[in-house]
């Protein structure tokens, strides 16, 4: 992204974000409530185009590709998602749907390629003993991670996750972490953006951080770098004290007084 700028009336949603995410990354995007986070996901899934700026996806240049060739080339994650599948749906059936690009079974069919793919990728996301459940009677844990193997189905070159762990307790959180640090090893997994409110939800393996305040970038860069005291206290407007223990993170209210 370069410049990128996304209006809606008279809402500054994002302003003048550059932002370079590299093949084999692994980028977490922190920041306040209503700093821009979901409109930035939204605008690298090719869902919405920016009002100013260049935006280039998958070397696709936004405004000047078919978004419908490059959408399967992106997984995504996110709210919409869990909304668009039907309640009565499969588990099995939800990801394997991902082969056409739909939710809900219809009339397309699939081959046995299709049904082996989406079978490993359910054993893989801890599913393979709730396949025949329906998506309405799973856990919120549960649909978040059907919701990630079928996000991987097409076998994306990226993949962004836009608040996977809210609404989970504490051990649904630590499995679905665990699950993400396990596929940041893999040398064939995509590139991955996610985005969280909590350091403490921060996958091991996350090599880069973006930090956001009212739609602008903070920081941007290694993770280690942009992780501080400083920036995060700058971000969030609160003196904040972070740590890193076993490539995980935790972080609390600093001593100092409230910085307005």
């Amino acid at each position: 992204m370069s410049g990128v700028t996304v209006r809606r009336g008279r809402a500054l949603l994002l302003d003048s974000v550059d932002w370079v995410v590299e093949e084999g990354q692994r980028w977490v995007v922190l920041g306040p409530n209503g700093a821009g986070k979901s409109t930035l996901v939204q605008v690298a899934a090719t869902q919405m185009h920016p009002t100013q700026g260049v935006v280039v996806v998958l070397e696709e240049y936004l405004g000047l590709t078919d978004v419908f060739d490059l959408r399967p080339r992106i997984g995504l994650v996110g709210a919409g998602l869990a909304a668009a599948i039907p309640r009565r749906e499969s588990v099995r059936d939800a990801v394997v749907t991902a082969s056409w690009g739909v939710t809900g079974r219809w009339r397309e069919e699939y081959d046995q390629a299709d049904w082996d793919r989406a079978d490993a990728l359910l054993e893989q996301w801890g599913m393979a003993h709730l396949a025949n459940r329906t998506f309405g009677t799973l856990s919120e844990g549960e649909r978040k991670r059907t919701q990630i193997a079928r996000a991987l189905m097409s076998d994306p070159e990226l993949l962004l996750l836009d608040e996977p762990t809210a609404g989970l307790d504490l051990g649904g959180r630590e499995d679905l972490l665990s699950r993400l640090a396990a596929m940041a090893q893999d040398s064939g997994a995509p590139t991955v953006v996610m985005v969280t409110h909590h350091v403490e939800e921060i996958p091991s393996g996350t090599t880069h951080a973006l930090l956001l305040k009212d739609g602008g970038s903070i920081a941007a860069g290694p993770v280690a770098q942009v992780l501080t005291d400083e920036i995060l206290t700058n971000t969030y407007g609160i003196g904040i004290h972070i740590e890193s223990r076993a490539d995980r993170w935790t972080a609390r209210a600093a001593d100092h007084a409230y910085r307005g």
